[in-house]
């Protein structure tokens, strides 16, 4: 019998136990749903029989049967996904001192014979499975609980199962084989992004099973997959430490909805719970109980690219630096030691010297500022009643209260940070947008000074953090995260990717916030072709990428005569798509602008997609949008339009222009009128 008819008889039989399996849980789903029926219906038509004992009795029972059924539909799931995919590769392995080899099935889920107690499929995150990712034929060796499993490895396949249908199966002796990864980077894109379970390279497995990193740093250049590596480590630490951790535990800080949308399916695939998203701008409305307005990051980065003013640079720098922390540190300290004028006063005609209010308010040094006055009060009311026994009513320590607090500068956070720039001599520095909203750069560089006058709770119910796109957040908005989230990180982005450099942070800054971190580089992009990978290196000239050897079309700079040459061109491009095996096509502008122009002339002849900060989803077909919201995102095909010299000059200009043309896999067109960008030329 061949190897091809044993496998296919392998599968053929799995498949029938599978479903054996999926009977018998459809059985138990049923009969449980039953029995919660029986029992609500009981308990409606002898309510007034039962007491308050026997009601609270049976409302658990029909809790824990309906826990047991949610697990049975949880299992139904993912014998579902065993039935599409049953597994994706196999490795015999030799343990040392054995005779005979194991036969090994990795899978995204694991599958047991109930008859035989053995795995028929092992789950991709098992100890042993690792295996599978990390050596070739011959040595090689696991780890499970601090034991290490030696042996040789004498057979390792790769198997395409889609439906319940094996393609093909393939004898490799590479780690993944080139083919098998070739291919996967060939087909179109689709809508959502998806597991990458059965390409999981080396040096990615290595990423996703880091157990001891308490914060794991990962530099990761566009088109590396640090994102997906990311989910995938979730879903290995909830496998890990099922016990510990689940899904409810674990909160993603992404850039938008869009991308939030975009990375849903990842999770799910892999038989895990979605996990919750924010974003910094969410976490700053719920720190500030939605009292302030300001403008957005997106708002922020739209003023960059349009006005380019060097009085907002100087402001964002400034607000975006560890010289910020320090200054704020230090006006903090002289809020306590000379923004305190304290005088004598007296209560009901007592004299409460000045020494003793200062000593009191000394005293609780190790209270957030603004707290320390109420201490204050409670001791000046205890010691007049201790020495005179006069007892200070609601209305008089209400005044009292008010007495002590005009010695302060002021008692509202929001004046005191104005303050802060004149005390520093540079009010010019704070500047309130349109309808007293703050400008971004001010929301986060302000919490970290209200964190210090009134103290924060710490968010104890998140034990593993996961912050995207890590490169745009600065180092004073890492101050703030750090001291609101202490639980583990996975912190990942790209520095060659920031969408504002003037407050974009490197590695060092963020290692600097988590001292003892372990940082982890991705160099190779798996995304797009050669050609265009090695195209994007001449716009951002330091960053260091390893292009995979997948080759196509060299990306395309069409010179057009006017405006209107420009569109048609964009519309052939479009045409020619339509008619193409690729599922997605990016046309991505600089500003919002730009893309609200492009859609008016385009939508009404394409079916367009056009995505802004409001958008919540990503979908397949044609997409217009900025470079900033197309982070993270991938398209088949890219069209840049509008890359003239006066467009894409600035360094922002530059950072946007390496984003949109880093989003493709197979094709690149960038289209201009007049003189090119001094980025794309040779």
């Amino acid at each position: 019998m061949s190897e091809e008819k044993k496998e296919r008889d392998y599968l053929s039989n799995l498949l029938k136990k599978v479903d054996r399996k999926l009977t018998e849980i459809n059985e138990v789903i049923q009969g449980k749903s039953d029995e919660i029926a029986d029992m609500h219906k009981h308990m409606q038509d002898h309510k007034r029989d039962m007491d308050n004992l026997e009601k609270n009795a049976l409302r658990e029972v029909i809790r824990n049967y309906s826990l047991l059924g949610d697990h049975s539909v949880g299992n139904k799931k993912r014998l579902i996904r065993l039935k599409d995919t049953a597994f994706f590769g196999r490795i015999d392995f030799l343990e040392k001192g054995n005779e005979t080899a194991t036969n090994l099935y990795i899978g995204v889920h694991n599958f047991q014979d109930s008859e035989s107690k053995s795995n028929l499929v092992l789950d991709w995150r098992a100890p042993i499975s690792s295996l599978f990712y990390d050596f070739e034929m011959g040595e090689a060796f696991f780890e499970i609980k601090a034991k290490t499993i030696e042996g040789n490895i004498v057979l390792k396949r790769q198997f395409r199962i889609r439906n319940g249908e094996m393609e093909y199966m393939l004898d490799t002796d590479l780690t993944i084989h080139d083919e098998v990864l070739q291919e996967e980077l060939n087909k179109a894109s689709s809508a959502k992004m998806k597991n990458i379970v059965a390409t999981i390279q080396k040096e990615q497995n290595s990423i996703i099973r880091n157990e001891e990193a308490r914060h794991l740093i990962i530099q990761g250049v566009a088109g590396s997959g640090k994102t997906s590596i990311a989910l995938h480590r979730i879903a290995f630490l909830l496998y890990r430490f099922k016990e510990t951790i689940t899904s409810q535990d674990i909160l993603i800080i992404s850039p938008n909805k869009v991308f939030a949308s975009y990375i849903s399916n990842v999770l799910p695939e892999l038989g895990e719970e979605t996990v919750a998203e924010t974003s910094v701008e969410e976490i700053a409305n719920d720190l500030l109980d939605y009292q302030i307005k300001f403008q957005t990051f997106f708002e922020q980065v739209t003023e960059l690219l349009e006005k380019n003013d060097p009085k907002l640079i100087e402001r964002i720098q400034f607000k975006s630096s560890s010289e910020l922390i320090r200054k704020i540190d230090e006006y903090h300290v002289w809020l306590q030691n000379d923004g305190f004028e304290i005088t004598d006063i007296f209560v009901k005609g007592k004299l409460v010297p000045s020494w003793f209010i200062k000593e009191t308010f000394e005293k609780y040094n190790r209270l957030p500022l603004l707290k320390r006055f109420n201490e204050v009060v409670r001791e000046v009311v205890e010691n007049i009643y201790r020495y005179y026994k006069i007892e200070i009513q609601y209305k008089d320590r209400t005044e009292l209260h008010n007495t002590i607090r005009k010695m302060f500068p002021s008692y509202n956070p929001r004046v005191l940070y104005k303050g802060f720039y004149n005390w520093m001599g540079k009010p010019e520095l704070f500047k309130l947008k349109k309808g007293s909203k703050y400008e971004w750069s001010d929301v986060y560089a302000f919490l970290y000074f209200k964190m210090k006058l009134e103290g924060f709770k710490q968010d104890r119910k998140v034990k593993h953090l996961v912050i995207d796109e890590m490169q745009d957040y600065s180092i004073v908005q890492y101050k703030v995260l750090s001291r609101l989230y202490a639980c583990k990180k996975t912190i990942l982005g790209d520095i060659n990717q920031s969408v504002n450099p003037f407050s974009s942070s490197n590695l060092d800054t963020i290692e600097k916030i988590f001292p003892g971190a372990t940082s982890m580089t991705m160099l190779k992009s798996y995304r797009s072709t050669y050609e265009i990978t090695q195209f994007t290196k001449r716009i951002s000239e330091h960053v260091n990428v390893e292009a995979l050897e997948r080759h196509g079309e060299e990306p395309r700079i069409i010179n057009c005569k006017n405006k209107d040459a420009e569109l048609e061109e964009i519309k052939i491009i479009i045409d020619e798509f339509n008619l193409s095996k690729f599922n997605s096509l990016g046309i991505i502008t600089k500003t919002q602008k730009q893309a609200d122009t492009l859609y008016d002339s385009l939508g009404i002849l394409f079916k367009i997609n056009l995505l802004n900060a409001v958008s919540v989803a990503f979908g397949s077909g044609i997409v217009i949008t900025t470079a900033h919201l197309a982070k993270g995102l991938e398209f088949d095909q890219v069209i840049v339009p509008f890359c003239t010299e006066k467009n894409y000059q600035s360094a922002p200009d530059r950072q946007m222009l390496y984003v949109a043309c880093t989003r493709t896999m197979h094709k690149l067109f960038l289209t201009h009128v007049g003189n090119p960008s001094k980025f794309i030329l040779k």
